[in-house]
C-alpha cells in the first residue's frame, strides 16, 4: 500500500535525512529587510541553499525599494524596472553570484498590457549588458503588487557550483 501524497512516508523517511543548509540573503546597502517595513512582512529577501556542492539562490519578489524600505521612482515604470534589476544584482552579489548564474525569472507587472513592451525592451538591454547566453527562462504575469505605487516586481533563481557541501 502506498502512502504517496499522505505525508506518512515523508515523515518516516525524514527521520534519517540531513537538513539542507539554508541562509537568508541580504543586501542592506540597497534595500532593507521586509520585516523592517512600517507594516512588517514575513519573508526573507532571498534564501541560499547549499546542496552537495551546488548553491541555489531563491530571490524573493523584489521591487524598486530603497535601503529604508521606501518605494522609489513612483509612477516611473522604466526607472522602477532598472532599480529592481539593481536590487536583484546586489542580492546576487552578496552571495558571490552574477546574472550569468540566473536560470529563471518571474516578472510581475501591475499593468502588463501597458508596460510589457517597455519591460521587454529594458530586460533585453539589461541581459545584453550582462552578456547572458543562454537567456534565463522567464514568465511575465499581471498582478496586484504589495504596494499600490509599485509597478513591477521580480523573482529570480540562480544556481552555481560551490565549495559549500559534500560531494
Amino acid at each position: 500500500m502506498s502512502h504517496a501524497g499522505t505525508g506518512v512516508h515523508a515523515t518516516i523517511a525524514g527521520k534519517d535525512r540531513k537538513p539542507v543548509s539554508k541562509k537568508a540573503i541580504r543586501a542592506p546597502q540597497v534595500l532593507n529587510e521586509a520585516y523592517c517595513y512600517a507594516r512588517p512582512s514575513s519573508f526573507s529577501r532571498g534564501m541560499r541553499l547549499d546542496i552537495k556542492g551546488v548553491t541555489i539562490l531563491l530571490i524573493s519578489g523584489t521591487a524598486s525599494v530603497d535601503e529604508h524600505g521606501r518605494t522609489i521612482h513612483e509612477g516611473d515604470f522604466r526607472a522602477q524596472t532598472w532599480r529592481t534589476y539593481q536590487n536583484i544584482t546586489a542580492l546576487l552579489e552578496s552571495e558571490g553570484a552574477t546574472w550569468k548564474d540566473v536560470v529563471r525569472t518571474t516578472c510581475y507587472l501591475r499593468d502588463i498590457e501597458r508596460d510589457y513592451a517597455a519591460f521587454n525592451e529594458i530586460r533585453t538591454e539589461f541581459f545584453q549588458q550582462q552578456g547572458l547566453e543562454p537567456l534565463p527562462a522567464s514568465t511575465g504575469i499581471q498582478a496586484i503588487l504589495c504596494r499600490p505605487d509599485l509597478l513591477i516586481e521580480m523573482e529570480a533563481m540562480a544556481i552555481f557550483e560551490s565549495d559549500n557541501g559534500t560531494p
